[in-house]
């Protein structure tokens, strides 16, 4: 299990780096991106709005949009930090794994700073060399509150 959870901490760390490839390639090619609008409430993706639902697709979209010189959002560049706490083991059934992991998150772009709380659920599976993220849910602390723009990933 302790490869898992490496995988969620080397994820944020790529993040961090602005190494948008190299953090898409942890992803599996069935993945899921979500950010639910109801937070930890809301039981599926499709049921009701969200934040955030991409698959790999719309992931590798934001990440070549990230990518362009000529993205207008990123001018200055946005940069993150997440800070992580250790995560938990949900389930370990052989060739899925589900981790729980309380966060903070700060995205800094110029002068402005967004502060974000709260817990991701990492739905993993096995491949022959490792993990891949099949699923990553982003439940806010309050996800109520108006959001400003976020760029990068929580």
């Amino acid at each position: 299990m302790n490869d898992a959870i490496d995988l969620v901490v080397r994820e944020a760390a790529l993040l961090d780096a602005r190494r948008f490839d190299d953090w898409l390639a942890l992803y599996d090619t069935e993945c899921l991106y979500w950010v639910p609008l109801l937070g930890a409430a809301q039981a599926d993706p499709r049921s009701h709005n969200a934040i955030a639902c991409e698959d790999r697709l719309l992931l590798q979209l934001r990440v070549d949009r990230l990518k362009n010189p000529r993205a207008h959002s990123q001018h200055p560049a946005s940069h993150c930090q997440h800070v992580l706490q250790r995560s938990v083991p949900e389930a370990d059934e052989g060739g899925e794994a589900v981790l729980r992991t309380p966060f903070i998150y700060i995205e800094a772009r110029g002068e402005s700073q967004v502060l974000l709380a709260g817990s991701y659920r990492h739905r993993l599976v096995r491949i022959e060399d490792g993990w891949r993220i099949r699923e990553k849910r982003v439940d806010l602390l309050n996800p109520g509150q108006a959001l400003p723009a976020i760029q990068l990933f929580i």
